[in-house]
């Protein structure tokens, strides 16, 4: 005879016993007990580094554009708020790069795609543009680096093209 749940103690999914909760049962994409491959964290590391210095920028030009510091208020506090938005890619990807879910390399990708048409502007600019537009080509080209590397594929559980086949 199955046990019943007392009170406040829901039964648990099916094939679990209860007290056993939806959270506890492993996933595809759970992280395995192996250590996390160096190369994974620092990917990570460097899509935070992005998304820190994106909000940081939104956060500026959200301050500049209210305070009317940058000329058109409307203008500034709508260029604030997209990149605030726009820097919660590369934070989302770098924490699930940490956690070692394969969704996430699709958009630390992505992220590094799009930064280096960025980085190639500020290298065309007459200014001080041109340290930031080195540092930023520097950065998504190192971080594409490590995340098509077969080390950092392995611990997020993509499987290359063919591998499927294999296993059946």
């Amino acid at each position: 005879m199955g046990e019943r749940p007392g009170p406040g103690r829901a039964p648990g999914p099916e094939g679990y016993p209860s007290g056993v909760s939806a959270e506890q049962i492993p996933t595809p994409d759970a992280p395995t007990a192996e250590p996390r491959p160096g190369r994974l964290t620092a990917a990570a590391a460097l899509a935070a580094l992005e998304g820190l210095v994106l909000a940081v920028g939104g956060v500026w030009m959200l301050i500049l554009g209210a305070t009317g510091g940058s000329g058109d208020r409307q203008q500034g506090v709508t260029l604030g708020v997209t990149l605030i938005v726009l820097a919660l890619l590369p934070l989302l990807a770098a924490r699930g790069l940490l956690l070692r879910r394969s969704w996430s390399r699709g958009p630390a990708v992505i992220t590094q795609i799009m930064a280096l048409p960025v980085a190639y502007s500020l290298l065309q600019a007459d200014s001080v543009a041109i340290p930031a537009g080195i540092a930023l080509a520097v950065v998504a080209i190192t971080a594409l680096v490590l995340l098509v590397n077969s080390e950092t594929t392995r611990a997020l559980g993509i499987r290359g093209p063919g591998a499927a086949e294999e296993t059946k």
